[in-house]
């Protein structure tokens, strides 16, 4: 398929590059990193090879949101995103930008979400997961009442916010003593990013914000197969599920969340996920250049969905979400 486009495709900057080196074997680091630093070069190569048209891009993880300093997460968030304004200027019509947030400060990161949107022309945000504040060790999630007025302005703002992955502090990561195999990517960013999404829907925050639209990627992290179980497990105890929120979770799983393809090339969990949540809230993505480009696309283009779920996964529904030209 011709004219697809991804969204959750990175990038590093000199300042955040070696967030990404503990995430291979040392042998691979080299190659990852010409890849988390090329814009124009090999990336463009294998858009063009492998018919995408346009990346939305976000700065590596967890890059501001592992720097506890508010000023100087501030610092880094705006030269990144003042970066990545100039690489969208040079290529428009095959780059588009998320905005790194420094949400150390809720009102640093609200103020720095206008500026990229209203004056860098940005579509959205990404977030890497929970940020740490002050202290290395203290960690803050977005459910918490001092993101509300935050969540407003993404309201008001009508951009999209991409919930993005990153691995437990080690103080948090006890079950994965002896299994590092299951840190990052293979378990561990999937369970912390479900739950943090979980939070969100029970806190309250989509009743008080409908408007909201969260991505999700990795096909979902794991919420499309177990959203039927969140809501109904031991269905015979009355009053089981105690939260804030006003609606069942799956109800704002399917109303407020959408989820991409990213790093999850699987057509059974695609399949789940369409029956799940329908293929208007799914969109293609790659997690270049953490994964292959070629391995998600040539998967795609061949995975057995009909030819209409197709155009609308691998393009039409990111052109509407982020109200790309040509929705």
């Amino acid at each position: 398929m011709k004219g697809k486009i991804g969204l959750e495709e990175h990038f590093a900057i000199e300042d955040t590059i070696n967030d990404s080196a503990g995430f291979f074997p040392d042998h691979i680091w080299e190659e990852l990193r010409g890849r988390l630093l090329d814009l124009e070069g090999k990336r463009l190569r294998l858009m063009d090879q492998h018919g995408i048209e346009t990346m939305i891009l976000s700065l590596n993880a967890p890059a501001i949101q592992a720097i506890p300093d508010p000023k100087r997460a501030n610092e880094i968030a705006r030269k990144a995103n003042d970066f990545l304004a100039g690489v969208v200027r040079k290529h428009p019509d095959r780059f588009q930008a998320l905005a790194a947030l420094p949400m150390q400060d809720p009102d640093l990161g609200t103020r720095e979400l206008q500026r990229c949107v209203k004056d860098l022309g940005f579509i959205g945000a990404l977030l890497n997961g929970f940020t740490q504040v002050g202290d290395p060790n203290n960690i803050v999630y977005y459910d918490l009442k001092q993101f509300w007025p935050f969540w407003s302005e993404v309201e008001k703002l009508d951009v999209p916010l991409y919930l993005h992955p990153r691995n437990p502090l080690p103080a948090h990561a006890k079950i994965y003593e002896g299994h590092g195999w299951l840190m990052g990517p293979s378990w561990a960013f999937g369970q912390e990013t479900a739950v943090h999404a979980l939070r969100l829907m029970g806190s309250g925050l989509f009743d008080a914000y409908p408007k909201l639209n969260v991505v999700l990627g990795h096909m979902g992290e794991g919420l499309p197969f177990s959203m039927w179980r969140v809501d109904n497990c031991n269905a015979w105890v009355e009053g089981r599920h105690k939260y804030p929120a006003k609606k069942k979770i799956g109800d704002y799983f399917q109303n407020n969340f959408h989820i991409t393809t990213a790093g999850n090339f699987h057509t059974p969990a695609l399949l789940n996920a369409m029956m799940v949540m329908g293929s208007d809230r799914i969109m293609f993505s790659t997690d270049w250049p953490f994964e292959n480009i070629d391995h998600a696309a040539v998967w795609f283009d061949a995975a057995t969905i009909s030819e209409a779920d197709r155009i609308k996964i691998g393009r039409t529904n990111a052109l509407k979400l982020f109200k790309l030209p040509g929705a």
